[in-house]
């Protein structure tokens, strides 16, 4: 009596599956393919909810980084108009160094 060894059981397991398989896919076929059509129509929807997402907050950094340019402007006026107006030379270099850092970390 021929001994039968697990390679002519995976052998013969591996045969099967390769068989069945093609029948298998052609009978569930017509049921997979809707829920495959609507899996992807959820990840296209989710992808483009993502987008408008990514897109609203972009604008909203945008903004912020737009109204900080402007403040750091006017701070830097009013440090320009006060120095014509008198103000000391030690107050001037402070400022200008708060500048000189600000455009450092702002790089």
């Amino acid at each position: 009596m021929p001994r039968i060894d697990s390679f002519t059981k995976g052998l013969a397991l591996g045969i099967g599956v390769a068989i069945l398989v093609p029948v298998v896919i052609t009978t569930l076929a017509p049921v997979l393919k809707p829920a495959a059509r609507t899996a992807v129509k959820t990840g296209l929807r989710a992808v483009e909810k993502g987008r408008e997402a990514l897109a609203e907050t972009m604008e909203k950094v945008e903004d912020m980084v737009a109204e900080t340019h402007a403040e750091m402007r006017a701070e830097r006026e009013d440090t320009t108009a006060d120095f014509e107006d008198g103000a000391s030379v030690e107050a001037a270099e402070h400022s200008a160094d708060e500048s000189n850092v600000r455009s450092i970390v702002n790089e």
